[in-house]
């Protein structure tokens, strides 16, 4: 037990953010695919939100609760349709209905995937307009372009 009352807590930047978003676009625009992309900070807040021109309106908030999801649970909201623990999630699975939770805002659906820096959960993207797999592989690249910067001020060779 920590002898304070307080702890701090590491939160994904502004600067890093915008850069988040910077990469998701360019690899969106190598598609050819307009997104929605949003990013929380470790507090679960909004912290910048682009819609590219032709995006879906209706994914949107989609966008936003996958970056939300991603960053509450510290993982990605692949997790909970892909792999072994989907089962979990589905009728009869102990966690089935969780996507009720956190007033409609927990998502299922592939495409938000947090940010760590240091061991730390600092934030999350989300990304919505594609399929799963396509909103995934744009959020990747976000997060992939925030791992960089940090590896660079670390003093790492990239």
């Amino acid at each position: 037990m920590s002898n304070s009352p307080t702890r701090p807590l590491p939160t994904l930047s502004q600067a890093a953010a915008k850069l988040a978003v910077e990469a998701a676009e360019a690899k969106a625009r190598e598609m050819g695919i307009d997104f929605n992309i949003a990013l929380v900070d470790s507090t679960l807040h909004l912290l910048h939100f682009t819609r590219m021109p032709t995006a879906k309106l209706t994914s949107i908030s989609i966008a936003i609760d996958k970056a939300f999801t991603a960053a509450g649970h510290r993982l990605p909201t692949s997790n909970y349709t892909n792999g072994p623990a989907a089962k979990n999630f589905s009728p009869g699975g102990a966690a089935y209905g969780i996507h009720n939770s956190n007033g409609g805002r927990f998502t299922l659906i592939g495409g938000g995937i947090p940010i760590s820096v240091g061991g730390s959960v600092v934030g999350a993207i989300g990304v919505s307009t594609g399929t799963p797999a396509q909103d995934e592989e744009v959020a990747r690249a976000g997060v992939e372009a925030v791992e960089r910067w940090v590896k660079r001020s670390e003093g790492a060779k990239i």
